[in-house]
């Protein structure tokens, strides 16, 4: 089976040379290091871990904490561009509707590497200018531009996407993690599921089941986690849910992240699988299969 991952990071340390913002690493007296690991995770050690698990492309998300770079993601995924590509960061302009903003997005997919957008809004200052509209401007030039963008929101924010995605139906959306919030749990972190499955009804918008070990108390082969699933398989059925781990905060092993899928839930069949572990993304964002 040809596998993608749809979301990895790979990051390196904080340095004068390339600095984290300040809120990543914290002060003198107060030092912080909010990466998922902490030594850095290079693009070397990702190929080995994805070699290991059977894993044959990953789609490379620039973690908040390096700040609004994609540099590193951008060089790995143009030494190996059959394995690596890059959604990347825009958040630092996102109420910046200048031409220079603009033009931008418009020729974001001309860089060597990069399939799309990965926006993020759940905490200050992007969750007020997703509720206030201020970024009305950024999908209409990815829906224009032909840019999939994946979405990182909570379950209260599905309405704002929803009015995105019925405005803009050219415009292909993911929304990462199924709208769960990191630190919630079981019952907890699904109570609010039926608001996601709701925007299953607009074809231009899928899901990303990624991280999903980090959501439950349960232990591999995570069924707690196997009804919610359920449910979302049959809102959006297998060609729009892509499969992901968030690999460097998973608690359990790669090679488990993956038979998870492909062994341990037995409704999925074969074709199935084949959609949700791969194929379903790449055509999604354009990624061509070998």
């Amino acid at each position: 089976m040809f596998i993608v991952d749809a979301q990895v990071h790979i990051w390196a340390a904080h340095s004068p040379e390339r600095p984290w913002p300040r809120w990543a690493i914290g002060t003198p007296e107060k030092p912080r290091n909010l990466a998922h690991r902490p030594v850095p995770f290079s693009k070397d050690d990702l190929l080995r871990e994805m070699d290991a698990a059977g894993v044959s492309r990953a789609v490379i998300v620039p973690p908040s904490f390096e700040g609004d770079r994609n540099d590193l993601g951008l060089a790995a995924a143009r030494l190996h561009p059959e394995r690596l590509a890059v959604m990347g960061r825009f958040e630092g302009r996102l109420d910046d509707s200048t031409p220079e903003a603009r033009a931008q997005i418009a020729a974001w997919r001309g860089q060597p590497g990069m399939l799309g957008l990965r926006l993020t809004f759940r905490g200050k200052p992007f969750r007020p200018m997703l509720a206030e509209g201020r970024t009305n401007w950024i999908w209409a030039e990815a829906e224009k531009a032909r840019v999939p963008t994946m979405v990182m929101v909570d379950h209260e924010q599905v309405p704002f996407i929803d009015e995105v995605a019925q405005r803009h139906p050219a415009l292909k959306l993911v929304m990462d993690h199924l709208c769960l919030i990191t630190g919630q749990k079981d019952e907890e972190a699904f109570a609010h599921l039926d608001r996601l499955l709701a925007l299953a009804r607009l074809p231009n918008v899928a899901v990303k089941a990624s991280a999903l070990p980090c959501f439950t108390s349960d232990v591999y082969p995570y069924r707690r986690l196997h009804p919610y699933l359920r449910r979302v398989f049959d809102a959006f059925g297998p060609r729009r849910i892509f499969w992901g781990t968030d690999l460097t905060r998973l608690p359990c092993s790669y090679h488990q992240a993956v038979t998870m899928f492909t062994e341990e839930i037995p409704w999925l069949s074969s074709a199935d699988q084949e959609w949700i572990m791969g194929r379903g993304l790449c055509e999604w964002i354009g990624w061509p299969l070998p």
